[in-house]
């Protein structure tokens, strides 16, 4: 885990080299959330501009990018936006680094960015001119018209979350999470084989938990949750990723995550004991 202090101590140590910082919101292995207004701020004070990574925060926590004054973001959609694999991305801009300046000639002035014809100005697009003029705000950084498809699926998550709001959703989450936490936990107690590497402080998480497996386990749980019709994320070498999503999931949906978990943990565990004492046998039989 990263406590603010080492990564405020870390931008002490290398701010005078520094001019830019990129931070995930969440960490994508651990799901630690990390306190982006304070970072921010401190990052800002010693003259760096920050940007922030929030494809993991996007949805699953509550976020006011320009009242934190973070100066850029960008995150994806088919997380928790549920949008699908290849959907469209998202961007933020503070509107103090969005705008196009004039000189005291009258030429426009921009800082070198990403540009492309779907992200200049509107009025001008088709004039045809020798210039560039991007549309204010995030707007100009687009590159290219969108596909109608991913736009389609991304309108149709967003109009299910105006159906609720994201405190209301954040609530449910924190809910959802402690409940899968108490039960990992007991069932850690009971029989081992895994530990939980995700903060336990509910203000320093999502609806993420990382739940790290004993060495050798990780192939034969995934291949046993999946039998079991439960779909989580696994990274190597021994984390699966397991996120109650409080806009679809429930209580009952976490808690017959725990019956498959607790039955593959087991087959796993059997299984690697019953592999080496073969192995032993082989070898004493050699």
């Amino acid at each position: 885990l990263l406590p603010t202090s080492h990564i405020l101590s870390t931008i002490d140590a290398h701010a005078d080299t520094t001019a830019v910082l990129l931070l995930p919101g969440i960490q994508f292995y651990t799901g630690q959330l990390l306190d982006i207004k304070t970072i921010t701020a401190y990052a800002q004070a010693r003259g760096i501009f920050v940007i922030w990574d929030l494809a993991h925060a996007v949805g699953n926590v509550p976020l006011q990018l320009h009242d934190w004054n973070v100066d850029a973001a960008a995150w994806c959609t088919y997380k928790y936006l549920n949008s699908g694999p290849g959907a469209i991305g998202g961007m933020f801009v503070h509107e103090r680094n969005s705008g196009v300046s004039i000189s005291k000639e009258g030429e426009r002035e921009f800082h070198p960015r990403l540009a492309g014809w779907w992200g200049s100005d509107k009025k001008t697009r088709f004039a045809m001119a020798n210039d560039y003029s991007p549309i204010p705000g995030a707007g100009g950084f687009q590159v290219s018209n969108p596909s109608t498809s991913d736009l389609t699926t991304v309108c149709a998550s967003l109009e299910v979350f105006n159906l609720t709001t994201i405190g209301e959703l954040r609530k449910k989450s924190l809910g959802l999470t402690a409940y899968l936490e108490e039960l990992l936990l007991a069932l850690m107690k009971k029989s081992g084989g895994f530990k939980i590497i995700t903060p336990s402080n509910p203000e320093e998480r999502g609806a993420q938990l990382s739940v790290q497996l004993e060495e050798g386990l990780l192939e034969v749980v995934m291949e046993e949750l999946v039998k079991g019709s439960v779909i989580v994320d696994e990274r190597m070498p021994d984390v699966i990723r397991v996120a109650p999503a409080p806009i679809y999931n429930n209580a009952v949906d976490v808690w017959r995550f725990m019956d498959v978990f607790e039955r593959a943990l087991q087959t796993a565990r059997e299984g690697k004991k019953g592999g080496s004492g073969g192995e032993v046998e082989k070898v004493l039989t050699n």
